[in-house]
């Protein structure tokens, strides 16, 4: 009966009879609308780091990649840990120091919005989900395409000579997509659920695996190890991994471990032999060639370049 309907209504038209159709222009709402980016910093910290500290017109996110930092904002003092991230409102003072323990990696991006939501991020330190991490990936690789390195006193961002087509624009919504996961997430975390579903069962299961993974970080580990110990497929865990943060899980490991690596060169507590023992490597030459590979430096020139700076 559908096809005869369809049929008829086809041949209805092609009488020459045209048949108006009344189409709606949606206009699409805009949650968050990043304006410009003022800056973007992936920092190495070594144990002793301390900035005076600021404050200026525009927003700026702190996110500990690793390690933990000591942050005064207002004139209050806060311990970020790994993976958390913090809100640094326009006009807001605020400084940054290491705890003189430990070394840590830092990613700082500071942008102007005037959007609405942004009050959302107020005064807030939110734990970043490992979903929602590969947006800092993201904004790294491609800024790291499109613009030139920056030092620490640099404030304007340099454009390259040759940038791939449209960096700019997907470093804004890479950006703008990061902010509205977060708001997603800490919503949805207020939402009193009996039965989870299927998106923050496999949330929390990439969760766990990064946490085997870490605490890991001075043993040797495997990823028959991690399946083993979730009680999952192999196969199963590495296509969920790799969609989640962007690696496999054994390039996951090694990132870890030389991430891990740096700090402990920074800290200049053991020389290159000790930590590939600490570390757990199977020797020096396979921990240094695995070094050059991931850094693009060998750990000798890693120390060099950061007694330098």
């Amino acid at each position: 009966m559908e096809y005869i309907f369809l049929h008829e209504r086809y041949k209805f038209v092609n009488r020459g009879i045209k048949m108006k159709s009344n189409y709606i222009k949606h206009k699409i709402a805009n949650l968050i609308s990043v304006n410009k980016i003022v800056s973007i910093h992936y920092y190495e910290l070594d144990k002793n780091f301390c900035y005076d500290g600021e404050s200026h017109d525009f927003w700026e996110i702190v996110y500990v990649d690793s390690g933990q930092i000591i942050i005064d904002a207002n004139n209050t003092e806060f311990h970020l840990r790994q993976g958390e991230i913090i809100f640094h409102k326009p006009n807001e003072f605020h400084t940054l120091k290491a705890d003189k323990k430990t070394a840590a990696n830092v990613f700082v991006i500071s942008f102007v919005c005037s959007s609405k939501s942004m009050d959302f991020f107020k005064n807030k330190i939110i734990t970043v989900p490992a979903k929602s991490k590969k947006y800092i990936s993201n904004i790294i690789e491609e800024y790291n395409h499109t613009f030139n390195t920056m030092a620490l006193e640099d404030i304007k961002l340099e454009i390259k000579e040759n940038p791939p087509i449209g960096g700019q624009q997907m470093i804004r919504t890479y950006l703008e997509q990061f902010l509205i996961m977060l708001i997603r997430s800490e919503q949805d975390s207020h939402d009193l659920r009996i039965f989870p579903n299927k998106e923050s069962m496999e949330n929390h299961l990439v969760s766990q695996m990064l946490h085997i993974i870490e605490e890991g970080t001075y043993n040797k580990i495997s990823v028959e190890q991690i399946c083993n110990e979730l009680n999952y497929s192999r196969t199963y865990l590495s296509k969920l991994f790799k969609t989640v943060t962007g690696y496999t899980i054994l390039e996951y490991i090694l990132r870890n471990k030389i991430r891990e690596a740096k700090k402990l060169i920074r800290e200049e507590k053991y020389n290159f032999t000790q930590i590939s023992d600490l570390l757990a490597f199977d020797n020096p030459h396979y921990f240094s060639s695995v070094f050059k590979k991931i850094a693009n430096m060998t750990p000798t020139d890693y120390k060099n370049s950061i007694r330098k700076l």
